[in-house]
C-alpha cells in the first residue's frame, strides 16, 4: 500500500435522531442515579452514519456515565459539522460535535461559538484512490467524493488538489452521504474518497486495487481536527450542563484507552462494523495515534496553527478568529481538575 504524505498536509438536512437515556431505557427520568434532577441535552454528530471517532459519546452512555453525571443525551445525527453548527448557532443542539473548519468559519462570519473540548484532537481520515492514481496531482479530471462544499471530507479534499497545483475547477466534485463513499468506490463512481479509519479497512479489504493515497494523520500530525462546540450565550447559562458532559466525555476516552475489548464491543454496535474491522481500527486509532484526548486535548497552538493553514488554502471565510475567543478552556480544566490529569504516555493531552 503506498502512501503520499504532504508536506504540511498538502496539504434541507436528514436527520437520524436517537435519545441516549440516563438510565438506558428511553426514558425521560425526573431524577439521576444519585437523586438529583435529570437534565436533557442534544448533541448533534457530523455523519449520517456513526464512526469510530464519534463513538465516545456511545460509550459515555453504555457504561453509565451521562448517567453517573445526571443527564439525559438526545443525539441528532446529521450529513456534517455543517449542519451540526447551524443547529447549535440556531438553537435547535445544545453541544454539538463538527470538525473545526465549519466552526471556525462559523466564529469568522460572527457567530458567537465556541469550542469548549474535542472528541478526537487529531485527523482519523485517509484518502483512498484507485492504484492507478500514485500522486495528488493525478486527481485532476477524476470524480471526487465529498459531503457539502465547507465540510470537512470536502476541505481535506481540497487540501489534497491545492497542494498539488490543481484547483476545484480542475476535478468534479460528486456530493453524497459519507456512508455511501464505500459502494462509490467499489463501484468506480467516484475516484476519491475520505475515508473514516474503519472505512479504510472495510474498503480496502473489499479491492486490492484501491489503496490509500494521503494517510491525513501522517502528513499532519498537528492539524486539529475534532470539536465539541456551543454557543458563548449557552455556555454563560449552562456551565455545570458543559462540565458534566465534558466529564461523561473524558471518562469515556480514559475508558476506550483501558479496555480494549469493551470499547470494540460498544463501537462495533455503535457502528455496525465488524468486531474484527473495528479491532484493527481500535490498534491505529488508540494505540499507534492516540487520537482521543484524556486531559484538556484543546491546544493553543494547534488550533492557531489549523487556523493559519485554513487561511493558506483559503477555507477560511471571514476574518480569522483569535484562538482565545474561539476556545473556552474553563469547563474542562474543571473537569481535568476533578478528574485528576494522565500522565506517562506521550499521546496522552
Amino acid at each position: 500500500m503506498r502512501r503520499v504524505l504532504l508536506p504540511t498536509l498538502i496539504a434541507g438536512i436528514m436527520v437520524t435522531s436517537v435519545t441516549l437515556s440516563a438510565c438506558g431505557s428511553g426514558s425521560n427520568p425526573a431524577s439521576s442515579a444519585t437523586g438529583s434532577k435529570v437534565t436533557d441535552i442534544t448533541i448533534g454528530l457530523p455523519n449520517s452514519a456513526p464512526s469510530f471517532a464519534n463513538s465516545d459519546v456511545a460509550v459515555a452512555q453504555a457504561e453509565g456515565y451521562f448517567r453517573a453525571e445526571g443527564l439525559n443525551v438526545r443525539v441528532d445525527n446529521l450529513s456534517s459539522g455543517v449542519p451540526v453548527v447551524q443547529g447549535i448557532v440556531g438553537g435547535s443542539l445544545d453541544i454539538g460535535a463538527s470538525s473545526i473548519e465549519p466552526v471556525v468559519n462559523a466564529a469568522a462570519q460572527g457567530s458567537p461559538v465556541q469550542i469548549i473540548g474535542s472528541y478526537a484532537n487529531k485527523l482519523t481520515v485517509s484518502m483512498v484512490t484507485p492504484t492507478t492514481i500514485t500522486t495528488s496531482a493525478q486527481l485532476r479530471g477524476k470524480r471526487l467524493g465529498i459531503q457539502q462544499i465547507g465540510a470537512f471530507r470536502e476541505v481535506m479534499t481540497r487540501m489534497v488538489i491545492e497542494g498539488a497545483g490543481l484547483t476545484t475547477s480542475d476535478v468534479s466534485y460528486v456530493p453524497g452521504s459519507s456512508s455511501a463513499y464505500i459502494s462509490e468506490l467499489l463501484a468506480g463512481e467516484i475516484q476519491s474518497g475520505v475515508l473514516q479509519e474503519e472505512q479504510v479497512l472495510k474498503v480496502l479489504a473489499k479491492d486490492s486495487k484501491l489503496h490509500v493515497l494521503v494517510n491525513f494523520t501522517q502528513a499532519d500530525p498537528g492539524y486539529f481536527y475534532g470539536t465539541y462546540v456551543v454557543t458563548k450565550p449557552w455556555l454563560a447559562a449552562h456551565q455545570s450542563t458543559a462540565e458534566k458532559f465534558l466529564t461523561a466525555i473524558t471518562r469515556a476516552h480514559r475508558f476506550m484507552y483501558q479496555h480494549k475489548a469493551a470499547t470494540v464491543a460498544i463501537v462495533a454496535k455503535n457502528t455496525s462494523y465488524t468486531t474484527n474491522v473495528i479491532s484493527k481500527a481500535y490498534d491505529v486509532l488508540l494505540t499507534q495515534e492516540g487520537v482521543f484526548p484524556v486531559n484538556e486535548g484543546i491546544s493553543a497552538a494547534r488550533i492557531s496553527g489549523t487556523i493559519s493553514t485554513m487561511k493558506k488554502y483559503k477555507i477560511l471565510t471571514g476574518t480569522a478568529p483569535a484562538e482565545s475567543a474561539l476556545v473556552s478552556t474553563g469547563p474542562i480544566s474543571a473537569v481535568v481538575s476533578k478528574l485528576g490529569a494522565w500522565k506517562g504516555n506521550p499521546l496522552w493531552n
